[in-house]
């Protein structure tokens, strides 16, 4: 019987030792959401996933998304716009607990940043300057590809890859915004705008004198976008993916990618 007291002993002080060197976990994001009553959102802001409106309020389809997120989970929402180059060291340095504006699940940012499933699938187009392509005689692919094209782009985004890999000879500006992007090309300063649809499709309607679609309307690369997390915490992915599958199944998400991808319904609502 003393043996076996020994014996308790001995394991309750083994336990206790691992206890004080095992590390802690920490509370997943999703506890600190529910403990502060609010989810902080960061995004970029991309037409139409999010864009100032005529009272400078921000709608869109990742608006959408947030507030139906945050409402699913019975807190309020607080959504921080970022530049897109600095959104993800921001939410590595804790400015918001989700990044959720149609970032590409790419390999080299899952080395940083943990992916949920995919909620929705974009893919590049372009928008062209009819004069100017017509003046330097690019109609096919490998015309496109040369050292006289200039194309624009928004700094830090997929359509980037897509130009180096489509069109390596080319020329690309890097801007900030698209609104810089696109202003370069309908001024003739560049040849054409290489963005995720359904934008040049929206640009090519709003200018048709001016901008076309040099291959058809239709994308150069699909890809799917995903929320975004820090790492090391499981319980955040597991809600955001369970969240976006129940999201999925009942038709929320797909009805409301359609409402500001394929409807320009909400075009008199922006500048």
């Amino acid at each position: 019987m003393q043996k076996l007291k020994y014996l308790f002993s001995a394991i309750a002080m083994m336990a206790m030792t691992l206890g004080l060197i095992t590390p802690s976990v920490a509370d997943s994001v999703i506890d600190d959401v529910a403990k502060r009553g609010k989810l902080v959102v960061g995004l970029a802001t991309f037409v139409p996933w999010a864009m100032r409106d005529k009272k400078g309020d921000l709608i869109g389809f990742e608006i959408d998304v947030s507030n139906q997120l945050a409402k699913d989970m019975g807190v309020e929402v607080e959504l921080v716009p970022t530049a897109w180059d600095g959104i993800i060291p921001a939410l590595l340095a804790g400015k918001f607990d989700v990044i959720i504006t149609g970032m590409v699940h790419k390999p080299a940012r899952n080395l940083t940043i943990n992916f949920s499933k995919p909620y929705a699938y974009l893919n590049v187009g372009m928008a062209a300057n009819k004069a100017l392509a017509q003046k330097d005689g690019l109609e096919t692919m490998e015309d496109w590809n040369s050292s006289k094209v200039t194309l624009t782009i928004k700094r830090g985004t997929a359509p980037g890859e897509t130009a180096a890999r489509l069109f390596p000879k080319a020329r690309v500006r890097q801007f900030d915004d698209d609104a810089q992007a696109l202003q370069d090309v309908l001024n003739g300063n560049a040849h054409a705008f290489l963005t995720s649809e359904p934008k040049p499709a929206y640009y090519v309607i709003d200018n048709p004198d001016v901008l076309y679609h040099p291959f058809g309307v239709g994308p150069f690369d699909p890809s799917a976008s995903a929320f975004a997390v820090r790492k090391g915490d499981p319980d955040a992915l597991n809600f955001f993916d369970n969240w976006i599958q129940y999201r999925t199944l009942d038709g929320w998400l797909e009805k409301t990618h359609a409402k500001w991808f394929q409807s320009r319904d909400w075009k008199d609502q922006v500048n």
